[in-house]
């Protein structure tokens, strides 16, 4: 399982043209699906977000897909995902976390929480697992959900264009078509950097 989903993410562009050349604009709802899980659900952290929005942007450059309705489709479902996410939260959040959700992930998201604020909300969109777990800790911690939407809608709209416009406008330059894997290796390691600072600056503290 592991392999495949790693597999998956670092053979996106390949994954995503054969799904194209099969089902055409129907791709759209499949790219949808993933952003809205990875966000949405607390049991998604695992799917590629930023990864997914750079090759879906490099593909755009090239015509497989129109950048800006793509742009407006996984803004949406970014949206509504951590939505979603919020409401599980909300209405939910000591069932779901008691048997499905791991405590470190939530303690993390927590930390985060404790030092940025409501500011997590946005900032937490670049990180992966924590970008996952935040609307929900706002949630379980009843945030007011108008300041809520204000940031997710913020994040949500930054996240997405940021990184589907660098795969539109950077995606199928020479030397990133020739290290995709590689790009998509650094994305990920970058996107994870904060956590890793975090936990050496607890680990140093302790």
């Amino acid at each position: 399982m592991l392999i495949n989903i790693i597999n998956f993410i670092l053979h996106l562009d390949t994954h995503l043209a054969s799904l194209v050349a099969s089902y055409g604009t129907l791709v759209y709802g499949f790219l949808f699906l993933i952003v809205f899980l990875e966000t949405g659900l607390v049991v998604t952290p695992f799917l590629p977000g930023d990864s997914l929005l750079f090759v879906a942007g490099a593909m755009a450059a090239v015509g497989d897909f129109n950048i800006w309705l793509l742009l407006v489709i996984l803004s949406f479902a970014a949206i509504l995902g951590d939505t979603v996410n919020y409401s599980l939260g909300k209405y939910f959040g000591e069932k779901i976390f008691s048997k499905f959700i791991k405590k470190e992930h939530l303690d993390k998201t927590q930390k985060f929480f404790d030092k940025y604020g409501k500011k997590t909300i946005i900032l937490a969109r670049f990180v992966p697992i924590v970008r996952t777990f935040a609307p929900f800790v706002a949630g379980v911690g009843k945030m007011h959900y108008l300041t809520f939407l204000s940031f997710n809608v913020i994040g949500g709209l930054v996240w997405v264009a940021l990184f589907t416009l660098s795969g539109f406008f950077f995606g199928n330059l020479a030397l990133v078509k020739e290290n995709l894997g590689i790009i998509i290796l650094s994305i990920i390691f970058v996107s994870l950097l904060p956590i890793l600072f975090e936990y050496l600056k607890a680990k140093k503290n302790k």
